[in-house]
């Protein structure tokens, strides 16, 4: 018999993954802060919760998927806490982006009460969200990772267990690391390109399938060129993300120089009030500066 799902947080990833479930057979309970959000699921069958609290008395393994730090300590620890709902034996999943040494802790309080954790974001974007192919880094114990296996599969595709409880924040920042500089050297040969009268279309054709191919460079490089900046995810969420690996680098005595600087790009753009834009958009920060648009 399938385990009871409780899923909190609805947003750009978590509707996708919350959908994926549902298609799985799962039975879940949601509970969003926007409540509206709720709709679509409670129609197809889901239960909707008041409260964080009240996905946790209802479920076996909850599953966490929200924007920030402070999110996800409200949402486990506050008031109306996974934690005062979630009886002993239960599994928290936290598969948000927030800063690892927060996770340890958020572990230790949850363990304290016999509810288990780990810590598992995720990398796909929007489109893996959907589609059920996201990639998972779990930090945590290795029974409750297999424990969590059903769960996980229904979401992801590439699902590696990487440590001990806080390593899969770790993995997760690294890989932000990888997106921006990849999205930044695919912007500048976008714009090199485009300065150099080259179709771009063939172009991206040309180059995406060899040694300088990258997700980002596949995915975004055509988002780009043909003008679309819904966000797969936003400048605002990724500048979070950077923050946090600023922070990590910092502390462990890092270099991250052209992580710092796509932080800065990024920032000018959110001056202009682009934050809500796709990540792809750190191209307008070079195109600005050259005076010339990458577009097919």
């Amino acid at each position: 018999m399938k385990e009871r799902i409780g899923f909190i947080g609805l947003g750009i990833m978590g509707r996708g993954m919350a959908d994926n479930l549902m298609r799985a057979g799962f039975d879940i309970t949601v509970w969003n802060r926007t409540a509206e959000r709720m709709t679509p699921f409670v129609e197809r069958g889901a239960t909707a919760a008041a409260s964080p609290k009240a996905v946790a008395e209802a479920s076996d393994i909850i599953i966490t998927c929200v924007s920030d730090t402070p999110d996800v300590e409200a949402v486990l620890l506050g008031a109306a806490g996974v934690i005062h709902g979630a009886a002993a034996g239960a599994l928290v999943i936290d598969m948000s982006t927030i800063n690892p040494v927060n996770t340890v802790d958020i572990a230790r309080q949850l363990n304290a009460k016999g509810i288990a954790m780990l810590d598992a974001p995720i990398s796909g974007g929007s489109e893996g969200a959907e589609k059920g192919t996201l990639s998972i880094m779990i930090g945590g114990d290795a029974a409750d990772v297999a424990r969590a296996l059903p769960a996980l599969e229904a979401m992801g595709s590439t699902i590696t267990h990487v440590g001990e409880q806080g390593a899969g924040q770790t993995v997760k920042l690294s890989n932000q690391i990888l997106c921006v500089v990849n999205m930044l050297a695919a912007s500048e040969a976008l714009l090199f390109a485009q300065a150099g009268g080259v179709d771009l279309d063939k172009m991206l054709s040309a180059v995406t399938g060899g040694a300088a191919g990258s997700w980002m460079l596949a995915n975004r490089g055509p988002q780009v060129i043909n003008d679309y900046w819904a966000p797969g995810f936003s400048i605002d969420l990724q500048q979070k993300d950077l923050r946090l690996v600023l922070g990590a680098a910092d502390k462990m005595g890092v270099p991250v120089i052209a992580t710092a600087l796509c932080f800065n790009l990024y920032r000018s753009l959110q001056a202009r009030g682009m934050g809500g834009d796709g990540n792809h958009s750190i191209i307008k920060a070079l195109e600005a500066m050259a005076g010339i648009e990458a577009r097919a």
